[in-house]
């Protein structure tokens, strides 16, 4: 009677779910080249399917009060603007000059005036930097403290609030060129602090930081905010000296040539940060007066989109400014782009000929542009690397973005100056009590998105698909190579119940063979990221030659693991066939490359998106050269091609080396830019920088392993 029990347990149809399973693996193939095209269709009509931006927060008005920027403030910033222009012909001195005056026109003002002097740090590769939070100095014994820089800092206390909030707005120059730029920069903050000591609807505390950005505009903000939120006391009542505070550093003498006649008091601080503005005059562009945003912060974090809509809605409807957002510029020339966009906008036409409803399709400009808007969205945040200073407020948990103001206005003109000046200076008033009204901080709106226009916007709703599809094969694919291997397997094959082979190959423990020869390869890539740190020791090297080192290097361990271990076939299943053994490898190498894909969609989407499409084809079409060679089909030696082309864009320096010539010219092109892009990533803390080491680099050489594999 058990017998007949059993024999109908094992007789019984397996659930829906596994036997859709069970399909899905039978059909490997069409379902990968299924789900890779369309993630990459449906990447490609993202600009498509991109809707108008709103403002979720209604107590945000925009523009629902009239401007109180009057001419007094614009004639007292042109003051301001002539005081610091005539200091070229008093030598090198803008240094101590500049600060000076700021905090004499701040005092002036009746505000709170103080100074913050940093130094600069040393830009050397340092491994920690990865796993440390903003306010932890790991390498504060490489600072430098011969030539601080000194940061001036106004605080208004708002009328009707209580201290616990403030608003930031920031303003970096470089006082070693004290240009007509930096003196439109500051002229435009100091025109708002003035309007803003006089109003009585302040209800947050009012901070401006006129940062000194000799040492990088990043550098100045993150020192001051590290100090900030996080000062650091060697013994009681002992400020730390990384920070080089001006008190500490400057005696009595000193401080009275930088601030006047009153020494300032120590440092200030205000209610915790609501949101934060960095604004920027950018002379050199004269063809109109435009308005650049920059929102990409550390690791693809952005600022809510409330705050970039309030910015848009009041240069576009209030101030006139024509507002641009990052593009990449080949795009916009591209015959393909065209192509697509003319063929979408013609769909466009018969959908609304169908129904007139039915809202579809863009023209075939707008297409293009949006294509080039979401492209370089997508590249900033993959990046990691702020795109400017309101990166160091977003390591807070700030929201903050940087304007750039462009004006075709002559500094020596002094209509068409007051003019720019006037509405620039509304603009900020505008945002700022925009953001005064509110409540609480910004939650309301998005978090999550990619810009394909000033005024355009997809949520991550809609472009985590692309990426779903594109990763969507990765499980199945190595469930089903991984079940046929084992297949193959003679202990299997002489099973009594055949049906039962499925079920005893998952029971089997033969993968941790290959996961072993996995496991040691990224272990490799671990050796391979802290390279670059002792590379950087090297006195007199040039960015070429750091990168052939570090290949070298990379080389020479590699050899000497197999030399430990032997090489990664040798410890592979010998109960295989010898033509399935790579295949066991492969499956598991694609299970950690579905593993790094997740885990790293979950730090930065931007770059787990283009990785995807970097190195899933290269993992689905991997297969022994040797095999391919021996058929000579069409299809193999198609995929021989593929396989080639793949391989040889996938190692990382020539990827970039051919990414960097198809978009800029392949005569501006070489690998010692690599160095320098890999640079820019480790010192940005960009967790990009360990994607690539430990998951893209360890998948492409175990490809390469099975590319290269010799079948007996």
């Amino acid at each position: 009677m058990a017998d007949e029990e059993t024999v109908v347990a094992i007789k019984k149809p397996p659930r829906p779910l596994v036997r859709l399973v069970l399909l899905l693996m039978s059909h490997r193939v069409l379902v990968s080249s299924i789900c890779c095209i369309a993630g990459v269709v449906a990447l490609l009509i993202l600009p498509v399917l991109a809707k108008n931006t709103y403002i979720s927060e209604n107590a945000l008005m925009p523009g629902s009060a009239s401007s109180m920027l009057s001419g007094r403030d614009v004639a007292d910033a042109n003051k301001l603007i002539a005081e610091i222009m005539g200091l070229k012909s008093k030598g090198n001195t803008a240094g101590i000059e500049i600060p000076r005056i700021l905090a004499k026109c701040i005092t002036d003002l009746g505000a709170e005036a103080s100074q913050f002097q940093f130094k600069e740090q040393s830009n050397s590769f340092h491994p920690l930097h990865f796993f440390s939070s903003p306010d932890n100095d790991l390498t504060h014994e490489n600072i430098s403290c011969s030539w601080p820089a000194i940061s001036t800092v106004g605080i208004i206390r708002a009328p009707r609030g209580d201290g616990k909030e403030s608003i930031v707005l920031v303003t970096p120059y470089n006082p070693v060129k004290p240009y007509a730029d930096e003196a439109l920069t500051l002229a435009v903050a100091y025109s708002v602090f003035s309007l803003l000591t006089q109003v009585t609807w302040l209800a947050k505390d009012f901070i401006w930081l006129a940062a000194d950005s000799r040492y990088g505009e990043h550098e100045s903000v993150a020192a001051w905010l590290k100090h900030y939120y996080a000062p650091r006391f060697d013994s009681p009542g002992i400020m730390h000296n990384s920070f080089c505070p001006a008190s500490n550093h400057l005696d009595e003498h000193e401080e009275n040539q930088i601030i006047g006649e009153q020494p300032l008091e120590s440092f200030r601080r205000a209610g915790t940060m609501a949101a934060a503005l960095v604004v920027k005059v950018n002379g050199e562009e004269k063809s109109d007066d435009s308005l650049s945003i920059f929102a990409e912060a550390s690791n693809g974090q952005m600022p809510n989109l409330d705050l970039i809509n309030i910015v848009n809605h009041l240069a576009v409807h209030y101030q006139g400014f024509h507002v641009k957002v990052g593009r990449l510029w080949p795009l916009l020339h591209s015959n393909i782009l065209k192509s697509v966009g003319e063929a979408i906008q013609f769909l466009g036409k018969i959908a609304r000929m169908l129904n007139p409803q039915w809202v579809f399709g863009v023209s075939a400009g707008e297409y293009v542009d949006g294509v080039a808007t979401l492209a370089s969205s997508l590249y900033s945040q993959a990046l990691g690397v702020p795109t400017g200073s309101h990166g160091a407020f977003r390591d807070y948990q700030i929201d903050a973005v940087t304007l750039v103001i462009s004006t075709k206005a002559s500094p020596y003109n002094y209509v068409k100056k007051s003019e720019f000046l006037l509405r620039s200076g509304r603009l900020v008033e505008g945002v700022v009590r925009s953001v005064n009204n509110l409540l609480e901080k910004f939650h309301q709106s998005f978090f999550l998105y990619l810009l394909t226009g000033p005024s355009k916007f997809v949520s991550v709703g809609v472009y985590m698909i692309a990426f779903a599809l594109l990763i969507a094969p990765l499980p199945i694919v190595a469930a089903s190579l991984y079940s046929d291997a084992i297949k193959s397997d003679p202990e299997s094959s002489s099973k009594t119940n055949p049906s039962l082979d499925l079920t005893a190959s998952t029971n089997s423990w033969r993968w941790l063979r290959s996961a072993r020869t996995v496991f040691i390869i990224h272990i490799w890539a671990v050796f391979v990221a802290l390279y670059p740190y002792f590379i950087c020791q090297i006195p007199n090297t040039t960015s070429t030659t750091c990168v052939l080192s570090w290949i070298l290097l990379s080389i020479l361990s590699l050899h000497f693991l197999y030399l430990l271990f032997g090489s990664p076939f040798s410890n592979l299943t010998k109960s295989l066939p010898s033509e399935k053994e790579w295949a066991v490898l492969k499956s598991v190498m694609i299970a950690a490359a579905f593993t790094g894909l997740s885990l790293m969609s979950v730090v930065n989407f931007a770059a787990a998106e283009i990785g995807a499409l970097l190195i899933v084809p290269l993992c689905l079409m991997a297969h022994p050269l040797k095999l391919d060679f021996q058929v000579r089909t069409r299809k193999a030696l198609a995929r021989i091609a593929c396989n080639v082309v793949l391989g040889l864009s996938g190692f990382p320096p020539f990827g970039f080396f051919l990414m960097k010539g198809l978009l800029e010219g392949f005569s501006h092109a070489n690998f010692g830019e690599f160095w320098i892009w890999v640079e820019s990533l480790w010192l940005g803390n960009s967790a990009t920088y360990l994607y690539v080491m430990l998951v893209h680099l360890p998948c492409w050489v175990l490809c390469v392993h099975i590319l290269l594999h010799r079948c007996h």
